[in-house]
């Protein structure tokens, strides 16, 4: 199996998933974004994509003209190709974007242990059947997918009170995770260390806020990792296939 990872900062991988998949021998090829590593041009030799999380926004192409090819051969190995793809947090949004949705400011910003609430839809979901109907998550974000509530090829599966699409497919191929199901018990701390993050946090929860955060993701690391290797299975038996 042979997978190809977008990351947009280094201590945004996979995760918990990225254990799994080492674990299993899976070829990992990371395309590093930021630091100036290129997509490569032939994209079908690769059974799946994974699109992590970061700490820009979909709209910063200025700031980040990457984020325009990169827009471009998601679109190209999702629509045209139709091949397997996961997108955590900014992955999801890129995904809603390349699908004919809209990235918005959420209101407010969601960050958080929150609840994440599955729709009726997920019981007949090659990915999701398995999971309970309501989740314990890790939010950590600002913005939002909206506008895809008329596009026939999007099932929502999940939603939570602040964000519409916290999960939905395009197709029975490619998905849009809103929150951190990936996340490892170094995570909260690793990521606090990021400025945007940091502040994001700060705002929303106040100061100090780090430290309860990383509690609240401890007592809830086991039930997380547990989803993460549902995901990871279903993905590897039901869509790579």
């Amino acid at each position: 199996m042979n997978i190809i990872v977008l990351q947009h900062i280094k201590i945004e991988d996979p995760g918990y998933i990225k254990d799994l998949m080492l674990a299993d021998g899976v070829k990992l090829t990371t395309i590093e974004l930021d630091e100036g590593e290129r997509i490569p041009k032939d994209l079908s030799k690769y059974d799946g994509m994974f699109c992590m999380g970061g700490p820009m926004d979909t709209y910063m192409e200025q700031e980040y003209p990457w984020l325009i090819d990169e827009k471009q051969r998601i679109k190209e190995y999702v629509v045209d190709l139709k091949k397997p793809y996961l997108g955590f947090c900014l992955g999801c949004q890129l995904l809603g974007d390349v699908v004919g949705g809209k990235v918005v400011k959420s209101n407010p910003a969601e960050i958080g242990i929150m609840d994440v609430n599955f729709t009726k839809e997920k019981n007949k979901d090659k990915l999701f059947s398995k999971f309970p109907d309501k989740i314990k998550s890790l939010q950590w974000h600002s913005y939002e997918v909206q506008g895809l509530d008329n596009n026939k090829d999007v099932t929502l599966l999940a939603s939570s009170p602040i964000t519409k699409y916290q999960i939905f497919k395009f197709q029975d191929h490619a998905y849009g995770i809103q929150f951190h199901i990936e996340i490892k018990d170094t995570t909260v701390n690793d990521w606090g260390c990021v400025p945007e993050y940091e502040k994001a946090l700060e705002d929303q929860l106040g100061k100090g806020a780090l430290k309860k955060f990383d509690d609240d993701a401890q007592a809830n690391m086991e039930n997380m990792n547990n989803y993460s290797k549902i995901l990871y299975s279903n993905f590897k038996s039901d869509i790579l296939k």
